[in-house]
């Protein structure tokens, strides 16, 4: 896996030009997180149907991106946004959640809350916590913390102010906590 914003940025631009081998260091690098994103706006069952489909239009579209890491990331992150968008309108509904609502309710309040959001975020159940959150929220929070954008890149994917971003984010991040 590519190791800092350097090797993603020198491997992205090798995958514009024409290195599998690239692509799939890149793959490797952004699935996870995209996939997590992805995870929040449509629900388990479609996820991995739904960050395939964006994979697709990032490997399509590639030669036509330019940027370093963080701008590639955001673009991922764009591109999966429309396809899951899509995959709502399409279906006409909002995924269903399940799940323990009180899971990060015994969390201390003197937490760190984003550290202790960071720590909990590889499980699924964990997921299902932030799609509970209103859609604004959910979203900031795992553009934020999981895809691990900053708050103007992330505001460029909602299509929000970077303000608006880092509040809703926090409110997320508490509501998680309490």
């Amino acid at each position: 896996m590519l190791g800092d914003d350097a090797e993603l940025t020198a491997a992205v631009h090798a995958a514009q030009d024409g290195s599998e081998t690239a692509f799939r260091a890149v793959y490797r690098a952004v699935h996870p997180r995209l996939l997590g994103y992805v995870r929040t706006l449509v629900g388990e069952p479609d996820s991995e149907d739904v960050t395939s489909e964006a994979w697709l239009q990032i490997a399509r579209d590639l030669g036509r991106f330019s940027g370093d890491a963080d701008r590639f990331r955001g673009w991922a992150a764009r591109i999966a946004r429309n396809r899951a968008l899509d995959h709502i309108r399409m279906r006409g509904r909002r995924p269903a959640v399940s799940g323990d609502e009180t899971e990060l309710a015994d969390r201390a309040a003197d937490a760190d809350t984003a550290s202790e959001a960071l720590e909990a975020l590889g499980t699924g159940r964990t997921l299902r916590l932030i799609a509970q959150l209103p859609q604004d929220q959910a979203e900031a929070v795992v553009l934020r913390v999981v895809v691990g954008l900053d708050a103007k890149s992330a505001a460029h994917v909602l299509g929000k102010r970077a303000g608006a971003v880092r509040t809703a984010a926090h409110r997320g991040l508490r509501r998680l906590a309490e």
